[in-house]
């Protein structure tokens, strides 16, 4: 290929990536979204599993809160040993508010050990990981927004409004961070049953839009991180039900659920020896007590 026609393509391709970056979405408006219910003490099981249903690990999600203050903690344990914990801390006066988030992941299960901490106040981000058996880090000042909802996708959800879609900006560590926009939608509602009672999930989809050229050129090339998949059960007091999304930016879609505890009928059979014992010796004590009566009323 000849200058002048290499010269000509490389024009084309840059005026058609900007064409295509001013009809990308732009930055949302850093407004928070405001609290329609507040968030207080929690613990709920999960396991995770493949979309094909093969079983991968458990994990707990445990939350606390002192008066404004919310922190919550989502601990995955994966069967090769692997583990992600992330722990958030956001204010719910009037408006949820992140104040820091605190991301660890270690394990074959992920493509890159990394630890990313950010603070929302000060702006102050560090991410540290290991890449070719090198330790790397990365230390940032960023001008955050206000809305950022990292660690707090879940409590969002629960107070969105239902009426139009919902916008906030994420801080993507891919491992450099990155402000993106996150777009929540609502798919449709979907029935689920709870010992054989039938209820009803609200389905909303999450979509990420990276502003600016970079999107624009991701999107042409097919790099937009896939869609994630929220189900929130509704009403007076609504609960996380199923997410369907990456951990981290690459990997592979994976399903969290709530779980119920299950007894193993060792311990059921147990107990109930247990009881019988205790039974059997009461009812052993009796007869000696009473036996002893006749005596001593003799000897008065």
């Amino acid at each position: 290929m000849c200058t002048a026609t290499r010269t000509a393509t490389r024009a084309s391709f840059i005026c058609a990536m900007l064409g295509v970056a001013l009809l990308a979405p732009s930055a949302s408006r850093a407004e928070p979204v405001p609290v329609a219910h507040s968030e207080g003490l929690a613990h709920g099981f999960l396991v995770l599993r493949s979309m094909e249903g093969t079983t991968l690990g458990d994990g707990d999600l445990i939350q606390t809160s002192n008066g404004h203050r919310v922190t919550t903690r989502l601990v995955i344990r994966f069967k090769d040993g692997s583990t992600r914990e992330e722990t958030t801390v956001y204010t719910q006066r009037r408006e949820f508010r992140l104040v820091s988030n605190h991301v660890v992941q270690k394990g074959p299960a992920f493509k890159m050990p990394m630890e990313s901490s950010i603070d929302a106040a000060s702006g102050q981000v560090k991410v540290r990981y290991i890449e070719d058996g090198k330790e790397k880090v990365i230390e940032e000042h960023l001008e955050l927004p206000a809305d950022l909802a990292n660690g707090m996708t879940l409590v969002l959800l629960k107070n969105i409004s239902r009426e139009r879609p919902t916008t906030v900006s994420m801080l993507a560590i891919t491992p450099k961070p990155r402000v993106v926009n996150l777009e929540f939608t609502r798919a449709n509602e979907e029935r689920f049953s709870t010992a054989g009672s039938e209820r009803t999930a609200m389905h909303y989809v999450l979509k990420v839009h990276v502003p600016g050229v970079t999107g624009a050129i991701a999107s042409v090339l097919g790099k937009t991180p896939p869609d994630s998949h929220v189900w929130i059960v509704g009403g007076e007091a609504p609960a996380f039900v199923k997410s369907e999304s990456a951990l981290f930016v690459g990997g592979p879609t994976w399903r969290i659920e709530l779980v119920s505890p299950m007894w193993p009928s060792v311990s059921t059979s147990s107990a109930r020896r247990g009881s019988n014992k205790v039974r059997a010796a009461r009812e052993h004590e009796r007869p000696a007590s009473s036996a002893r009566a006749p005596k001593e009323s003799r000897s008065k």
